[in-house]
């Protein structure tokens, strides 16, 4: 009775740890690990830079202002002789007809501020570039400048040291002059600071500079000490990150905005958290006004101007105060975290010799000229990793302590009790409809020979050649063995 009581007991505690362990796997639980690593040679960011001021003054004509005036400006036809003057232009001419048709990305790249005319200055790890290793790239906040973006298979640059002069260095003339006016009290359209936004990215990533970009202003040299940081997560579901990209052409149902992408013969690029948000806001324009904007991606047609006003900007606004999008993490990102410091240029002894250098006076650079400098910290990154908190192996490690703890089992020991149930099966169950048919046929042969002998004297010649079965051996069973093994265990 105490034995019986103490195996039950044992067995009882045994089942509930295992059913413990057990639940504990199924909720997928994860952890966190943060490493600091060391490397030789560090790719460089990307680097995207936008003027603040997305239009010049200069170079916008009255037949912009009667295209994107209302769209783009918040002007109405009234006031486009009085925003002439206030540009220093002169009105449109008597018998002014507008064009049949308007591109709003061609404005950008008209009357955008050229990389050519800010850039006065550009070394990367003490040598000179230039505008050619920049990529022109739209986004909200106009026609922006990337260096280092890897576009069309350009060889990423890489650094072998941290520190001031290990980096990107570029002196910017900010243009003040060319800045659109504030003409109303309240206008989104026309920004009341100057300098110019920057945002430090991996290449993968697109910029969204008008959220996530720093300020730079003029008459400062800012410096930007970096480290980079590569953050790893898992798929559901230990976690909720994903690897899909998604396609901005692909127009999913009104009720899916995130649904699944059609296959494309163009290689899609890698997942990334911005691209995913950018093409779920594409997906919901072109969706509601038949065309995206201009900073989207996609082959849909860039709105006009009207269809701005009317349309695209309405439909953003709200499905971002909706959050429609619901994007998850990628399964691996890079993200730089960054430190910023600052000096006043020019100081008295260079104002002079920079004024005499770009041909302009004093004031100018004082009010127009800044400097930036994006360098590595060090040559070490962090990792961010997420990790399975309970292994398979875990589990089963687990489940064979308990196992040996509670019951004075194992591994081997189920296979030596299973082995011996299938004995005791084949030799009690199957046995039995052995023993059964044998009977019967011995008890089928019997009445046919007490059958031939009865007419034996008619056919005395007739043989069949019938022979009694051959007798059955009677060997020790093996379960027999294995029991006897399993009371010796």
């Amino acid at each position: 009775g105490l034995w019986a009581a103490a195996v039950l007991l044992s067995l009882a505690t045994f089942l509930y740890q295992v059913a413990g362990r057990v639940r504990y796997y199924g909720e997928f639980h994860h952890e966190t690990a943060l490493e600091e690593r060391e490397s030789h040679r560090l790719t460089f960011p990307a680097v995207t830079l936008c003027n603040i001021n997305a239009l010049r003054r200069s170079r916008l004509t009255p037949n912009d202002l009667h295209w994107a005036g209302p769209g783009l400006l918040g002007l109405e036809p009234a006031e486009h002789a009085a925003y002439l003057r206030a540009l220093g232009r002169p009105p449109a001419p008597p018998g002014f007809m507008p064009s049949p048709s308007y591109d709003v990305a061609r404005l950008y790249a008209r009357a955008g501020h050229a990389l050519e005319d800010m850039l006065l200055d550009c070394r990367y790890r003490g040598w000179p570039c230039g505008p050619e290793n920049f990529t022109t790239i739209f986004t909200k906040m106009g026609q922006c400048y990337t260096f280092n973006s890897g576009a069309n298979g350009a060889e990423l640059l890489t650094t072998p040291k941290g520190g001031m002069g290990s980096g990107l260095e570029v002196m910017l003339d900010v243009q003040q002059d060319e800045y659109l006016p504030v003409w109303r009290d309240v206008a989104e359209e026309t920004p009341f600071e100057v300098g110019i936004r920057v945002q430090i990215h991996s290449q993968e990533e697109p910029p969204l500079i008008d959220q996530l970009g720093f300020g730079v202003a003029p008459g400062y040299q800012t410096f930007v000490s970096c480290q980079k940081q590569q953050l790893s997560f898992l798929p559901p579901p230990w976690g909720d990150c994903s690897s899909v990209p998604l396609d901005p052409d692909f127009e999913p149902e009104p009720s899916d905005p995130l649904g699944p992408s059609s296959p494309s013969p163009v290689p899609s690029p890698p997942y990334t958290l911005m691209g995913c948000r950018l093409a779920c806001q594409t997906r919901f324009v072109t969706r509601k006004c038949g065309c995206r904007m201009m900073h989207m991606p996609g082959g849909a047609p860039v709105c006009s101007p009207q269809q701005y006003k009317d349309c695209a900007h309405p439909a953003l606004d709200a499905m971002l105060r909706q959050d429609v999008c619901t994007c998850p993490n990628p399964c691996a990102t890079t993200r730089y975290a960054k430190e910023l410091s600052m000096v006043r240029i020019p100081s008295r002894a260079s104002a002079r010799y920079l004024a005499r250098k770009h041909n302009r006076s004093e004031a100018y650079i004082e009010e127009n000229v800044l400097v930036l400098d994006i360098f590595f910290e060090a040559l070490n990154y962090e990792t961010v990793e997420q990790k399975k908190a309970y292994e398979v192996s875990e589990l089963l490690g687990d489940i064979g302590g308990q196992m040996g703890l509670f019951i004075g089992a194992s591994l081997l020991t189920i296979l030596e009790i299973l082995d011996f149930l299938c004995e005791v099966f084949r030799d009690r169950v199957l046995g039995y409809f052995w023993k059964r048919k044998r009977s019967q046929r011995h008890s089928s042969t019997n009445l046919l020979q007490e059958g031939l002998g009865s007419h034996g004297t008619q056919a005395p010649h007739l043989s069949l050649g019938l022979r009694p079965p051959p007798a059955v051996p009677k060997t020790l069973s093996a379960s027999h063995r294995t029991g006897y093994l399993v009371t010796q265990l």
